[in-house]
């Protein structure tokens, strides 16, 4: 499954490219994007794991970023 999310507040492209590596290590994520300029984080996980996944991304995002939310 593939999503796209909107993003709200202030991302530096440094904590884009952060936030996108550690995504894509989680388990059952297959890809990966945080774009900075747009303010757009896609998600591309396998189906079972997709919620989970999820959740991880949010709470990494909020560690690294904690200006920046992901509106899901």
């Amino acid at each position: 499954m593939r999503k796209a999310f909107k993003l709200d507040g202030d991302l530096c492209s440094n904590c884009a490219g952060k936030i996108q590596t550690a995504v894509e290590k989680l388990d059952g994520v297959n890809s990966a994007s945080v774009n900075a300029m747009t303010l757009k984080f896609t998600l591309d996980a396998e189906d079972g794991k997709f919620d989970e996944a999820l959740k991880q991304s949010i709470k990494l995002f909020a560690d690294i970023e904690p200006d920046c939310e992901v509106l899901a």
